[in-house]
């Protein structure tokens, strides 16, 4: 069943009866749902009419450009949630963000789907655009808590620096601490699907008339994808926020500071 402009104009009165509640209790969201309204539909736009060109194409370098793109936009977003800003640690998360997100895409893509090619658009993007979701999330929630604890516990670790501990030994708990955080969402998520919620993917499925037990093996596929690509994410992320936050004489780095002394 398509649905027409007319209808998605019926669906903004639900954002509009959000507004209401803003207003009657004071909220002070109006704006901002406003806005987040339009930018929904703006940017789903523009990505629409990008996979169309993607897709009606089906060149491997336009697929490669959009998935960079999205790569890129993740790992900023990712940065910009960061309360501990640390030099380096940028392009790190960057890093991690490209590597753990792509190497996942491409093997649910070309060996568990078995698109033909690889990178056929219709799977390889929709895929990757999950992947960076969660991944997003993952990565952002682990180097935050990894980040502001080396920040915030520097005597803790400097005292086992001093009795002889490397750097990687000092900070083992909190890299622990931080992938723990950082996978706790997706997990808490494979926890309750398909009881309490029926995932994004699977819906769209069921609504555009496919097969239920062909989209809950989708689904299956796409949560085991997702906790896969948070884990190798979040570690790679702290791993390689842990070489930025010490320096080369294995002390900590005198521009580390905490939140509060920023």
């Amino acid at each position: 069943m398509e649905l027409s402009p007319l209808d998605v104009a019926l669906a903004a009165g639900l954002v509009f009866a959000a507004g209401l509640v803003s207003a009657l209790f004071r909220l002070g969201l109006s704006k901002r749902l406003a806005v987040g309204a339009l930018r929904t539909a703006l940017q789903l736009g523009i990505a629409g009419a990008a996979l169309e060109l993607v897709f009606g194409m089906k060149h491997v370098i336009l697929v490669l450009l959009l998935a960079a793109g999205m790569i890129f936009l993740a790992g900023r977003e990712a940065i910009r949630r960061q309360a501990v800003r640390l030099s380096g640690v940028p392009g790190d998360t960057l890093l991690a963000m490209a590597v753990s997100s792509f190497v996942v895409a491409v093997i649910v893509t070309g060996v568990v789907v078995g698109a033909k090619p690889w990178w056929a658009p219709q799977f390889f993007i929709p895929l990757l655009g999950m992947i960076l979701g969660n991944s997003l999330n993952g990565i952002s929630l682990a180097l935050d808590r990894f980040l502001t604890s080396c920040a915030t516990r520097r005597r803790e670790i400097e005292a086992r620096l001093a009795l002889g501990a490397t750097a990687a030994e000092a900070s083992r708990p909190f890299l622990r601490d931080a992938v723990r955080t950082g996978m706790t969402p997706i997990i808490n998520a494979m926890a309750i699907v398909g009881l309490v919620s029926l995932p994004g993917m699977m819906t769209g499925q069921l609504l555009a008339g496919a097969d239920p037990r062909d989209a809950v093996l989708y689904q299956i596929v796409v949560m085991y994808m997702l906790v896969a690509a948070v884990a190798i994410g979040s570690v790679l992320a702290v791993l390689l926020a842990r070489r930025r936050v010490f320096t080369r004489d294995m002390a900590l780095r005198q521009d580390l500071k905490a939140p509060r002394e920023l």
